[in-house]
């Protein structure tokens, strides 16, 4: 299954939209996949590669690119999408897309959770989601032999970055906003071993990093240019702190 993205790029002239497809076809994109308006600056690209890889392929050009909006290339975008920025506690949204920094190289579980309570880092947020009341099981089993929430592992490089890009024939959007996601210590044995938690939790450790899951913005539903309660642009939206004294822009 295939995603449509859409990018704001900061292109200065028209000749942005020449290096930009020509860098796309270095990296596999079909001309016939990609829409580039140089008058409103907006990229749109229909893909099976993770939106991060599609970021960076565009910013080799030297030219800045922001995600603005995610859909479905094959169903109805108002299906809607969801997103969640994690942090550490030291739609049908059938495609998961995401891309984590700052772990231990190797396997680490990944789960939905109940609750969206980050008061106390990632100590109450419940759960694995748990819709059917089933056991501890792979994101690829049959529904009634694992949990709602339970989407497997990713793999971190040595670098501690880990990309990942999956289909998955359960979770749906409906069943997520407000809820969380979590990345746990150690990799999930998802149900297999039989033995400790594995029943409960794959044996996957404690929950290292987790985020709240809101709405994303759809396809050209993202329409902000510059944040008016402190004059933070689009384009610097990811050098600065999410909230805070830090992120005033300096006039």
């Amino acid at each position: 299954m295939s995603a449509k993205l859409e990018f704001a790029v900061k292109m200065s002239s028209p000749s942005c939209a020449d290096k930009i497809q020509d860098q796309l076809s270095q990296n596999g994109i079909s001309k016939s996949d990609v829409h580039i308006s140089h008058e409103t600056g907006i990229v749109t690209i229909t893909t099976d590669q993770p939106s991060s890889l599609i970021l960076n392929s565009i910013e080799k050009t030297g030219i800045k690119a922001v995600l603005k909006g995610y859909g479905s290339a094959t169903l109805d975008k108002n299906l809607g999408a969801a997103v969640a920025m994690l942090g550490g506690s030291t739609g049908y949204s059938k495609l998961v897309d995401g891309t984590i920094d700052g772990l231990s190289p190797g396997k680490h579980g990944i789960h939905i959770y109940e609750c969206g309570d980050l008061s106390n880092g990632c100590d109450r947020i419940g759960d694995h989601l748990n819709l059917k009341q089933t056991s501890h099981g792979n994101q690829t089993d049959d529904p009634n032999f694992r949990h709602t929430g339970d989407l497997g592992n990713i793999t971190a490089n040595e670098d501690g970055r880990a990309i990942f890009y999956f289909k998955d024939k359960l979770i749906n959007v409906s069943h997520l906003i407000g809820r969380s996601v979590g990345i746990t210590e150690n990799e999930d044995d998802c149900g297999k071993t039989k033995i400790n938690t594995s029943d409960i939790d794959g044996n996957s450790g404690k929950r290292i990093a987790c985020g709240i899951i809101a709405r994303s913005s759809g396809l050209f539903e993202n329409n902000k240019k510059i944040c008016a309660c402190d004059g933070v642009t689009l384009w610097e939206e990811r050098d600065v702190p999410l909230a805070g004294p830090g992120r005033q822009r300096k006039i």
